[in-house]
């Protein structure tokens, strides 16, 4: 049969692509057949494929040190994992292994910090960006972190009035490095005209004169901004970018000591098949429109700090579900309804309308149909349409049970991939849910030295007893 689901993704997309395969009618992530891991665990089940995060650094730091080389910008390039995207341990000791800096934004993950100390993970010569809106007790714990010796814990100042904590909580005897936040403009189409985070653009110039140059226990290094849109080949990132870069220069001749610019996170990750990244084009033009703009105001290019949060994990991440039931609901609808919560375990999907690659596990050799795929809260948000897909959504028909010869061969599985940044992070890991839906079982895959698949159970499916203990009953 030629007019099957395979045939169509094949003439449809640049397929396999992005780490996903098929073979003998399954679905394979990064070389992974899934339907063993399903017959033995069933579902949900939450997947995350560490060496994948190596994968995704090692990429971009080949990326700048190729851009850097072809523009002979004579400067550093520091690689931050961003904790917020996962704040799992796993995760963390990947990253880790690669000769990384951490970006933190909360009091929380100073305990992270520490705790990776005591484990000798890190040592105090690490950068520690330490972004948001501080409350005093982030502000005080980042000033600990600062008087124990650890060197390059740098805050970045959100509004002037922090920097006067600082003063109070750092040690008169302590030298501290200091970043300033810029207030971007955002894009047309968003709600705000400005970033409500950082410090505006007028306003720096005159911040340094008057309260960071006075008080020679600090020393400005770092100047930062975060364009919320991500990295994007489009007029407005790199009309802001140009801007930035030009406040550096201005502020660079007044204050010698800032040398490091961090131009945020926000590197895009695939979340279709049809997804085009030039990730070498946008790394490229960032490093040659920093050096061209700093050769026009005769400043030494900065060195550069990135915050890849998204882009470190994202593509390290899946998770599947098995279609319970297909349910005809009019004459065009018809659904498609899941053994888990779609508003639960994915909640970008409804909080920011989020699209995801979405495939078949098996059934690949079957005719296919247009589906949207429905959660089993009561919730009217937790689907998944065409209309989230930005296409139209099409999946296998459900097997025949009547032929089928095994549990996955009579039932139809379906996988959502590259989540693995925020999920956790937005719906909670564990506690209690929308329906009291269950968290899913979450298993770790890597490979060891003689490249045999290696599964670690991080977490079981929840229980009804985990959520009465935090209901109180």
């Amino acid at each position: 049969m030629t007019n099957n689901y395979h045939h169509f993704i094949q003439q449809s997309f640049n397929f396999p692509q992005n780490d996903l395969s098929v073979s003998q009618d399954s679905l394979h992530f990064h070389g992974i057949p899934l339907i063993p891991l399903i017959e033995k665990y069933g579902t949900p089940l939450r997947l995350t494929y560490l060496p994948k995060i190596s994968q995704q650094i090692q990429q971009a730091k080949n990326l700048f040190k190729q851009a850097f080389n072809k523009y002979a910008y004579k400067a550093k390039y520091y690689y931050c994992y961003c904790t917020k995207s996962a704040h799992f341990s796993f995760i963390l000791n990947e990253a880790l292994k690669n000769d990384i800096h951490l970006e933190i934004s909360s009091d929380f993950d100073i305990d992270i910090v520490q705790q990776l100390y005591r484990q000798q993970k890190i040592d105090k010569n690490i950068f520690i960006i330490c972004n948001g809106f501080k409350p005093r007790q982030y502000i005080s714990r980042i000033s600990t972190l600062i008087n124990n010796g650890f060197v390059n814990t740098l805050p970045v100042i959100d509004n002037i009035e922090e920097f006067g904590f600082y003063q109070k909580y750092v040690r008169d005897n302590v030298s501290c490095n200091l970043g300033i936040r810029i207030a971007v403009e955002e894009e047309p189409t968003f709600e705000f005209y400005t970033s409500r985070l950082g410090v505006r653009y007028k306003d720096i110039v005159p911040f340094y004169q008057q309260k960071i140059r006075q008080d020679k226990r600090f020393n400005l290094r770092m100047l930062h901004f975060f364009i919320s849109g991500g990295i994007k080949d489009d007029t407005y990132y790199w009309n802001e970018l140009d801007k930035i870069v030009r406040l550096y220069c201005a502020l660079h001749r007044q204050c010698p000591t800032l040398q490091q610019l961090n131009i945020g996170g926000g590197l895009p990750i695939h979340h279709a098949l049809d997804d085009t990244l030039d990730y070498a084009h946008l790394i490229n033009e960032i490093i040659r429109s920093i050096k061209t703009i700093c050769a026009q105001n005769n400043v030494p290019v900065p060195d550069i700090f990135t915050e890849f949060g998204s882009f470190t994990v994202g593509e390290s991440g899946a998770i599947i579900f098995k279609v319970l039931a297909e349910k005809q609901q009019n004459d065009r609808e018809k659904w498609y309804m899941l053994n888990g919560s779609l508003i639960t375990t994915l909640p970008d999907i409804w909080a920011i309308k989020q699209r995801f690659i979405v495939l078949p596990i098996n059934a690949w050799n079957m005719p296919y149909q247009r589906i949207s795929l429905g959660g089993i809260t009561c919730d009217e948000n937790d689907f998944y349409s065409a209309d989230l897909h930005k296409n139209n959504l099409y999946l296998p028909i459900m097997p025949n049970r009547s032929l089928s010869k095994t549990q996955t061969q009579d039932s139809l599985y379906v996988g959502f991939f590259n989540i693995g940044a925020y999920q956790e992070a937005l719906s909670g890991y564990g506690g209690i849910k929308h329906c009291l839906m269950p968290s899913p079982q979450h298993l770790l895959l890597h490979h060891d030295t003689a490249n045999n698949l290696v599964v670690n159970r991080f977490s079981q499916h929840q229980q009804a007893s985990s959520m009465l203990n935090f209901l109180g009953y």
